[in-house]
């Protein structure tokens, strides 16, 4: 069917659709009484978008489909709140609860006074301004009385209603006020999804909340799973005397409203309210950190007035931070991935916000010397962010007699090999590659698209891998064609997809020499690192057989770089491993590798904003560099091109402003290829 001029039985079709998903949202979302499954949901909004793809006239600012986002903006608009979004005072002391009371008492002339207790979200608060029923503006708090005008990025939550429900037969302005949150559900999943797809992971709920929300492209924020509660509604032409009153008009129009919410008439019920919130905040399925304390009465609220950028009606009551004493039984070691050893605390299990904790990082051996930390000591545990749990103090008074200070070991505790601290830094470091608490990520480099780029050997596919023992090293990818009927046997595991994999690895036998350097996981030797080293050595002997001067003089290089290919060599381990890459047939030498004012970005000025999936900032900074071009902090009209990665910032506009062209990822690799080759 091709475009055109809707008739009538189709417009109402579109209209019906449009007015039976809002009721769906507002079943699911306000009234947590879902009537149809999310497979009929989608269905319906299929048939939606598609009537309105073939009848554009047919769209309508509140229809359901404008949740997917649209085209990315340039910037956000600064608005002027009509009404400032005050902050609220803080306390974390019954006294100073009591003191509000007393000073509310008292500017009323003891009038009596009812308060209505809310549950604090930990989320980003927001403005939604209607007119006529429909959402015209959706704006950040900002600085209370101007913030960011985000409407497209607010219509994309499906807990926000893009029409009010009767709104229009009473009232003809409506602004809703509340907080953007995530479940923390949903967050672990969309981290895990992230951390699979090898990309940043978020640090809370709420700073993921706050991210998501600066994005200029609502189609992204479309993605993530970002939840709305109103906590305020202001109708300039509506009877509403109380607080409370207002939030069940809020709950009539539409908004989702939160259900633990209790009114109080003395301190002592406040406080109580407080005390049972705090003991339960973790069977909530999102974060709050405190309760908040309002006035109900309006007339009231309007008498008592503001101080400054807080109301004189309303206080936030916080939750103390949360930590406990417990025993720290031993200090042990946890190698990561690029064999970094962390010290970890082992505990006496202890309950601290919710959870029994018996392991705490204790970050490095600066650490622990900083805060004298030994094995026996009483120390105290809190969640550092409400998150991960962290030794934050010694109590010296309950320290054992004979407690010895720790001493760093001098091999890995997992392979045996030498520990290795490196001028200047702080970590130790298990050089082994083939130590088994390192053997995973370093595989996951190895075959990653930046180095030798082996198609379906992504990280659940080296898990299960490593898991059945098939292989051990990167250097076991290339015997595992032998092993085909055992690849065969496992979960997921087809015909086309074990042919897939096997024949990417036979394919990553024809990547350049440059990029095996990198693949091999030396530290400090990125991409671009790897190029300058090819240049130099041209072959992998002389590479394993140079010393420390014969590098560190290399631009691009130094000492640290240098000494660190050094001590990788000096290994035997991973001595053997290049010697069996060598067998299977992977290059040893630089075929044509061209010295950087030879090469063909030589000249080109690049400029990076946001985060690539397959590359360091450091390690496209060095390619760039080792192809002949350069890289700024800053866009002008002198650069050549911008390469766009994940969350890009301020640069992008800007580039977009002077014309620029832009590169993403896969175009700025291209590129990479062409001038290296």
């Amino acid at each position: 069917m091709t475009p055109g001029r809707a008739s009538k039985p189709v417009a109402e079709r579109a209209a019906a659709l449009r007015h039976e998903l809002l009721e769906h949202d507002y079943r699911y979302y306000v009234l947590a009484q879902p009537t149809i499954s999310d497979e009929e949901y989608d269905r319906l909004m299929r048939e939606l978008q598609e009537l309105e793809q073939q009848h554009p006239e047919l769209q309508t600012p509140d229809s359901p489909t404008q949740r997917v986002g649209g085209r990315p903006t340039k910037e956000f608009p600064t608005v002027t709140h009509e009404v400032p979004m005050l902050s609220l005072s803080n306390t974390y002391d019954e006294t100073e609860v009591e003191d509000f009371d007393r000073r509310v008492h008292s500017l009323l002339d003891r009038q009596k006074v009812t308060y209505v207790c809310e549950l604090k979200f930990d989320g980003v608060a927001v403005s939604l301004v209607y007119r006529d029923g429909v959402l015209t503006r959706g704006a950040t708090r900002g600085d209370g009385f101007q913030g960011d005008d985000i409407t497209q990025n607010l219509r994309t939550i499906r807990s926000v209603p893009l029409r009010l429900r009767n709104a229009a037969k009473q009232f003809d302005e409506v602004e809703l006020r509340g907080e953007v949150f995530m479940q923390r559900g949903d967050f672990d999943r969309m981290n895990e999804e992230r951390r699979k797809a090898g990309e940043k992971l978020f640090v809370n709920p709420r700073n993921a909340t706050a991210g998501t929300l600066k994005l200029q492209d609502s189609r992204i924020v479309a993605t993530r799973p970002l939840q709305f509660s109103a906590y305020y509604l202001r109708a300039p032409h509506a009877r509403l005397s109380s607080h409370l009153e207002s939030l069940g008009a809020a709950k009539e129009l539409g908004a989702p409203i939160s259900t633990h919410t209790k009114t109080c008439r003395s301190v002592g019920e406040i406080v109580e309210f407080w005390r049972s919130w705090e003991a339960r905040r973790d069977q909530l399925p999102y974060d709050i950190d405190g309760v908040v304390v309002k006035v109900n009465s309006f007339a009231q609220q309007q008498e008592l007035g503001a101080i400054a950028k807080s109301p004189r009606w309303a206080i936030a009551f916080k939750f103390a931070a949360r930590k406990q004493q417990t025993v720290l039984k031993d200090i042990r070691l946890q190698v990561g991935r690029t064999g970094t050893m962390t010290p970890v605390a082992d505990l006496e299990p202890v309950f601290v916000g919710g959870t029994t904790v018996s392991r705490a990082t204790l970050h490095n051996v600066d650490y622990i010397r900083e805060l004298d930390i030994r094995v026996g000591d009483t120390v105290e545990v809190e969640k550092g962010g409400d998150v991960i749990p962290k030794v934050s103090a010694v109590v010296k008074e309950k320290r054992p007699s004979g407690a010895k200070p720790f001493r760093m070991p001098r091999a890995c505790p997992v392979c045996g090999s030498p520990l290795f601290q490196p001028v200047g830094e702080v970590n130790f470091y298990c050089e082994n590659s083939e130590c088994p608490a390192q053997v995973r990520a370093r595989i996951e480099h190895f075959a990653s698209r930046g180095a030798m780029d082996i198609e379906g050997l992504g990280e659940a596919n080296v898990d299960q891998l490593v898991e059945a023992g098939l292989i051990k090293s990167y250097a076991d990818l290339y015997d595992l064609r032998a092993k085909q009927q055992k690849l065969l046997r496992l979960e997921r595991w087809g015909a086309k997809s074990a042919q897939n994999v096997l024949e990417g690895i036979e394919a990553s036998k024809q990547r350049p020499f440059e990029r095996l350097l990198y693949a091999l996981g030396i530290r400090h030797v990125g991409a671009g690192v790897a190029q300058l080293l090819a240049v130099e050595a041209r072959s992998m002997d002389k590479l394993m057989a140079s010393a420390t001067h014969d590098l560190d003089h290399i631009q691009g290089v130094g000492p640290r770089i240098a000494e660190s290919v050094v001590r990788f060599f000096a290994d035997r381990h991973n001595r053997r491993l290049v010697d069996r890459l060598r067998q299977a047939g992977l290059p040893m030498e630089a075929k044509t590798v061209r010295r950087a004012a030879e090469a063909g970005l030589a000249g080109k000025t690049f400029v990076l904003t946001g985060t690539l999936a397959s590359l360091t900032r450091d390690d496209a900074r060095g390619r760039i560099e080792a192809a002949g071009g350069k890289v700024t902090s800053s866009v002008s009209k002198n650069t050549d091109y911008v390469v766009v990665g994940d969350e890009p910032g301020s640069k992008l506009q800007k580039a977009r402003g002077l014309g620029i062209p832009l590169l993403s990822e896969e175009e700025f690799l291209r590129l990479l290829e062409q001038g290296s080759s």
